[in-house]
Parts: structure tokens; C-alpha cells; sequence
């Protein structure tokens, strides 16, 4: 048993989808989470960019002696999850493998769909993964930059209109194909999961790549002997690289729960 807590890491509020699962299927965990609000989004950047980002923030949560890390950010996982788990000294998950695997279990019609930041889509690593499950999947991806600037900005209500025909738009080709899986490439997605799914349609399957890897770190602790056995309340706290309260303000809105007081700032270029 190990009783240190769950580190996980995202370019912002995505990776609270994660967290979320987490704290359902692994009620007895601590988790340390960081969000790169300072340089959030990823997706945009270099590829030596966001290995250089993604070393950084798992350095920082090695200094909060985490015991695993789960990499919730589609745009890291993809970019730079293989340049660095091996140097990891901790075991380190990404979002992309469990959602692909639960994908190619699913679809019926071998039509799987896709959408991601645009260096997510552009390191073909969903469609690599997807074929090493099944070869005869048809996979379309779609880069969609607009959406995890406006999840930031906390306009995730299936009421704004601007969201939903924003969202509309990069969903039209994936409709049009006829896809009958959806992966949500990036963990930002799941947060506005009710749009997507009504645009999508309820015959579309929606792939939480966060609660993937949430329930893979069940098994992967399990098998490792490394749950807490502590019988207490778990704790969780959050750090961020920029304003606390604009990361504060939408994830309370997400958890449930209000964590302004157990939300901190800190500065990422340090480590």
C-alpha cells in the first residue's frame, strides 16, 4: 500500500474531468492537480514546446512526492507522454490508450470520430493506437482550436450560442462521415459533453478520455499494490500557474464542490 497522492496535470481546467472520475472510482485517493492556466492552451504550440511544458509540470508534482501521475491533457499525451515516461520514476498514464481501446471495443460500424487540439490531430497518435486495436477502423479527425480557449473562459452552458455553433461547425464533418463513436480528444471536451451530444445525436457514443484513464489508474493501482489504505476523508488540492480565481470560478462550477481555499498559485518556470 502507499498512502502519497495521485498527481495529475493538465493545460488548464481539462484535466478536472480526470479529477472527477478519480474521486469516484478512487473515493479513498489524494490528488495533487496542476493546471497550466499561465500558458494554457497547448494544442497551438511545438511539439519541443510541450515536451519541454510537460517535463516541467511532472517535475513540479514529483516535488509534491505524488506516487503516479496521470498526464490529462490529450495535446501532452500525444506530444510528449513517449519522450518522457521513461525518465519518469513514478508510474505515469496518458488520456490517449485507455480512450482508444474503449473506442475500437464499442463501435459498431468501424466509423470512429475524433476531435482534438490541432497538435493532438497533427501527431497521428489516436490513429496509430486505434489501429493497433483494430486495423479495420476508419478514423476522422477533426482539430478544433476554438474550444478550450472558451471552456477556460468558463462558457460551458449548453445555452450559449456561441459555443454550440462553434461546436456545431467542427462536429459537422465527423456527422457527415457517420461516425457512431466520438473521442473527446482533449479533456476539456467533457466538460461540455451535453453540447457535443446533442449536436452528435444519442445514436454517437462520447469517449471521456479522462474517465478512461481514471478507471486504468484503479486497475494499474490495484495491480501494483499501491492504494491508500488510510481510512480517512481523502483531501485534494490544486495548483495553478496563473489568477486562481478564474480557475476557481468554472472548476467549482464542474466538481460540485468550492475549492477556492484549496487552490494555489504557483510559478511553473521554477522547476
Amino acid at each position: 500500500m502507499d498512502n502519497r497522492p495521485i498527481g495529475v496535470f493538465d493545460s488548464g481546467l481539462g484535466g478536472l474531468t480526470a479529477v472527477k472520475k478519480l474521486k469516484e472510482v478512487l473515493p479513498g485517493e489524494d490528488i495533487v492537480y496542476f493546471g497550466d492556466t499561465g500558458r494554457v492552451p497547448y494544442g497551438g504550440r511545438s511539439r519541443e514546446t510541450i515536451i519541454r511544458y510537460t517535463q516541467q509540470d511532472i517535475a513540479f508534482l514529483l516535488s509534491m512526492d505524488i506516487k503516479a501521475i496521470i498526464v490529462a491533457c490529450g495535446t501532452a499525451t500525444t506530444n510528449a507522454l513517449d519522450y518522457v515516461k521513461d525518465s519518469c520514476p513514478v508510474p505515469i498514464y496518458g488520456v490517449a490508450d485507455p480512450a482508444a481501446k474503449r473506442a475500437a471495443e464499442i463501435t459498431k460500424n468501424k466509423k470512429v470520430g475524433l476531435i482534438g487540439t490541432e497538435a493532438s490531430i497533427r501527431s497521428g497518435a489516436y490513429e496509430r493506437l486505434i489501429c493497433r486495436y483494430d486495423s479495420d477502423i476508419e478514423m476522422t479527425g477533426v482539430g478544433c482550436p476554438l474550444i478550450v480557449p472558451m471552456v477556460e473562459e468558463g462558457r460551458i452552458s449548453r445555452d450559449d450560442k456561441i459555443l454550440y455553433h462553434t461546436v456545431e461547425e467542427y462536429l459537422t464533418p465527423l456527422k457527415e462521415k457517420g461516425v457512431d463513436t466520438l473521442i473527446m480528444g482533449c479533456t476539456h471536451y467533457p466538460i461540455i459533453s451535453d453540447v457535443i451530444g446533442d449536436i452528435m445525436g444519442e445514436g454517437v457514443a462520447l469517449i471521456d478520455p479522462g474517465a478512461e484513464a481514471a478507471k486504468l489508474m484503479k486497475e494499474e493501482l490495484a495491480a501494483l499494490e499501491l492504494l491508500n489504505d488510510q481510512e480517512r476523508q481523502a483531501l485534494s488540492v490544486y495548483y495553478v500557474s496563473d489568477v486562481v480565481y478564474e480557475f476557481t470560478k468554472t472548476a467549482s462550477i464542474f466538481l460540485g464542490e468550492n475549492v477556492d481555499d484549496i487552490t494555489i498559485r504557483i510559478d511553473i518556470e521554477h522547476y
